[in-house]
């Protein structure tokens, strides 16, 4: 089949995870399969080094509903460090080495860790000691262990089938510098905080090597809302207005481009706050006026779509002042899009991307509605819809997690959470090949297998149309080939 699309990740965080990383802890079911991953990691990393598995969501994950303990990975790795953390602010673990290091740990912002007898690193006395130890990590980092840790997440995104990514960026520290020192890694950063100005360095230095080999759209997330400082309207938005004066969209080559603004240009604000929304209301306004592809993210909830109808509104209010229907702007996530503001969106040639991840913290709700999206409503409205499973803090980066979501309803506990929302298998792939091709401008080179398109392909180890849920859920690739080259090969075929 093609090689799968992700329209909504922070990818370039998965690449600049610290350590000899385990992205594949994020496929396990249970703790004894992550400690197995970590066992077959150790093999590979030098003495001294640590092996970290990051992000990826929460311990609902595992089937005892928790992270292994110090006992436990002790038991599997004894003799490297270790040190795992979930989802993008924690809980943390480690075992005895990892603690030893980290309770002796010095470095100019921060002193040693507090680590449980369990191997738990917590938040005691407002100091998140999860983040400390990710401070300690990251300044260890060289150039080019960042490198390594690039090539390590191309290598399993290939080996989950996704040959292109559109990453998001990061949500940057709110400030209104434009001065990227001032973002080195501070103790308190959570792994969602990096410099956003400089986390894509050792995946540029790679793609100058000819050494990348998964396709990369970079969108630019603004998180500058209202500053007091900056004074007036006209001077709020520093690093937007630079971004749009001094950057050009959809520019690059086929394996890296930018793109849009996304998945923010001004973090979201109703009206009841109205210097907040002032500035988002003229964040629109700038990006419509530089002609920038434009992005916003809202799902509204169960009981009410208010938050996505300012948004189709102000989309409206754009085009009457700008045009933007040429510009294809976006939402993300639209869990509960009505059909009319679909249908006003789709009239604005925009697209949606629909959310793939509330499978992991996704529960019955009392009342019985769906935790959403409503898929058949939004691809009854004939709008250009992909998917995504916005990893890799909030959710892994696997895709087939969010296809089995889509087509079930079911979440990581095997509940019905999203009744009378189900779709097809082929329409969830379709979403995920073709319909984010079009969303992230490419239609013409990727998501189909056709001539004249680029050679993006997956070969499956099961048949994906075929197969029970539960299988359909662990699909995983054995071939993937990115422009002709193989990228990626389990040796079965």
């Amino acid at each position: 089949m093609p090689g799968l699309i992700e329209s909504h990740t922070h990818f370039v965080s998965l690449a600049n995870r610290p350590g000899y990383h385990v992205a594949q802890w994020e496929l396990a079911s249970n703790i004894a399969e992550v400690l197995a991953l970590l066992k077959a990691r150790r093999r590979d990393v030098p003495a001294g080094q640590f092996i970290t598995a990051m992000g990826a969501g929460t311990p609902r994950m595992f089937a005892e509903l928790r992270l292994p303990t110090l006992a436990e990975i002790d038991a599997a790795v004894p003799d490297r460090p270790v040190f795992l953390y979930q989802g993008g602010g924690g809980p943390a673990r480690v075992n005895t080495l990892g603690k030893q290091f980290f309770e002796s740990a010095t470095a100019p912002l921060a002193g040693p860790c507090v680590v449980g007898a369990d191997g738990s690193l917590a938040t005691i006395s407002g100091v998140n000691h999860a983040n400390r130890a990710l401070y300690h990590l990251r300044i260890r980092q060289t150039f080019d262990d960042k490198k390594r840790s690039a090539l390590d997440a191309m290598a399993y995104s290939a080996s989950i089938g996704l040959t292109t990514n559109l990453d998001q960026t990061l949500v940057a520290a709110a400030t209104g510098t434009l001065n990227p020192a001032s973002l080195d890694p501070q103790p308190t950063d959570a792994l969602f905080t990096l410099n956003h100005y400089r986390m894509y360095d050792a995946w540029l230095a790679l793609h100058r090597e000819d050494k990348a080999f998964i396709r990369l759209q970079i969108n630019f997330l603004h998180n500058q809302g209202f500053i007091a400082a900056l004074g007036d309207l006209d001077h709020q938005l520093p690093e937007l207005r630079e971004r749009l004066k001094n950057q050009f969209p959809f520019f690059g080559d086929d394996m890296l481009r930018t793109g849009g603004i996304g998945e923010w240009a001004a973090p979201f604000a109703a009206a009841t706050s109205p210097d907040n929304y002032a500035v988002w209301y003229e964040s629109q306004r700038l990006v419509a006026k530089a002609r920038w592809r434009n992005e916003n993210a809202q799902p509204g909830t169960p009981t009410s779509s208010a938050t996505i109808e300012q948004v189709v509104a102000t989309y409206e209010a754009m085009d009457a002042e700008f045009g933007i229907k040429d510009l294809r702007w976006g939402l993300q996530h639209a869990d509960f899009t009505t059909p009319n503001q679909l249908a006003r969106l789709k009239a604005l040639n925009c697209a949606v991307s629909m959310s793939g991840f509330r499978w992991l913290n996704g529960v019955p709700r009392a009342d019985g509605l769906p935790v959403g999206p409503l898929y058949p409503q939004i691809l009854a409205s004939g709008i250009h819809a992909g998917m995504h499973e916005d990893g890799v803090h909030i959710a892994p980066h696997n895709p087939w997690f969010a296809l089995h979501y889509a087509t079930t309803g079911l979440n990581v506990l095997g509940q019905q959470i999203n009744p009378g929302q189900q779709i097809s298998r082929q329409q969830a792939l379709y979403a995920y090949t073709r319909g984010n091709a079009w969303y992230l401008n490419r239609e013409n080179d990727l998501g189909s297998i056709e001539e004249g398109k680029f050679a993006d392909l997956v070969v499956l180890d099961r048949d994906y149309f075929s197969v029970s849920d539960a299988d359909m859920r662990n699909t995983r690739s054995v071939l993937t080939v990115v422009d002709g080259d193989i990228v990626y090969d389990a040796g079965v075929v």
